[in-house]
């Protein structure tokens, strides 16, 4: 792939001559009647909105990859590409695309293995059975579905990364709490976020081309609960067992207000609705973080509702003993 300025490193007035993918793109009318494109591309250092003027083009497909010559320029504070020129591929462009899709920073196959390796090892072989039957129900989606289309864990197999982390998060709070039961805990863990496979369409490279009319009418709490409470009947689990799954499900998120309709009631839900939440904002703040200066703050978070301050000294080295 040719040399081309990373977004995330851009500046003011700085020239793009390179390749992007396309996370969306719309034809829009201005207020004066014109028409322009209104897109969001991306590569594996950040997205940014893009415009351009002519409107005879036609907007590119979501999940492609296009040539593109522009500027990068501000509005309302923000980043914002001017696209001068743009073309799709053709026969002969040699593009990286791990240069431009964001993906998970371990192999799908390694972070899946380390999941199964960890359901595998239930004393409870109801829930063991139940737990990798719906992994197998989900299939090879698994390797590449994200976690979302925009926030946390967008990235190409975003949905193990984010899985993967939590139940390392899980085994470690096990250790300090142990009246917590742990191999219920990371069965919520597993489960807790499947449904993203029905509740989003995205292609191979973990790119969200919209919400699906499931996952905008029922959701993926629902959906999984709907789901484990259809495969727990099959499998003959126990009542109360299948009763507290599907509540970690469907309370994972707490509030009313973010889609829980139940907040957690027993100590397991109640701390996988912490390490979810905790994983998901250290991502975005990670994510954040590495656009800003040393000793600067970032662009307001609007999923953190806050800006956030990068240290300026790197953190002290510990010895090991």
């Amino acid at each position: 792939m040719r040399e081309q300025p990373q977004l995330g490193s851009m500046i003011k007035g700085q020239v793009f001559d390179g390749y992007l993918l396309v996370r969306q793109a719309q034809q829009r009318t201005s207020s004066n009647g014109g028409k322009y494109l209104d897109m969001t591309l991306c590569d594996i250092s950040g997205e940014v909105n893009a415009k351009m003027w002519d409107g005879a083009t036609p907007p590119p497909a979501a999940g492609t990859v296009i040539r593109l010559r522009g500027m990068m320029l501000e509005y309302n504070g923000r980043p914002q590409l001017r696209v001068d020129k743009l073309r799709a591929l053709v026969e002969g462009d040699d593009v990286d695309m791990g240069q431009l899709a964001p993906c998970a920073p371990l192999p799908a196959e390694e972070m899946l293995g380390y999941i199964l390796e960890r359901v595998s090892a239930f004393a409870d072989e109801e829930l063991k059975t139940l737990v990798l039957r719906r992994l197998e129900e989900c299939g090879d989606r698994l390797n590449y579905y994200p976690a979302a289309s925009k926030l946390h864990h967008a990235e190409r197999s975003g949905l193990l990364h984010h899985t993967s982390t939590m139940l390392r998060g899980a085994a470690a709070i096990c250790e300090i709490y142990p009246t917590l039961d742990a191999d219920l805990l990371a069965a919520g863990v597993v489960l807790h976020d499947l449904c993203k496979i029905t509740e989003m369409d995205a292609d191979s490279l973990g790119v969200v081309s919209d919400y699906t009319a499931r996952g905008m009418l029922i959701g993926h709490l629902v959906q999984g609960v709907a789901e484990l409470d259809r495969l727990g009947r099959e499998l003959n689990v126990r009542p109360e067992l299948l009763m507290m799954l599907e509540h970690m499900v469907l309370s994972h998120h707490d509030l009313p207000e973010f889609g829980s309709p139940k907040p957690p009631m027993f100590p397991e839900a109640e701390v996988l609705h912490v390490l979810d939440l905790l994983d998901a904002r250290m991502f975005e703040m990670n994510r954040e973080l590495k656009n800003a200066q040393p000793g600067g703050f970032t662009d307001r978070i609007w999923s953190l509702e806050r800006k956030l301050y990068r240290r300026k000294e790197p953190p002290v080295a510990r010895e090991e003993k």
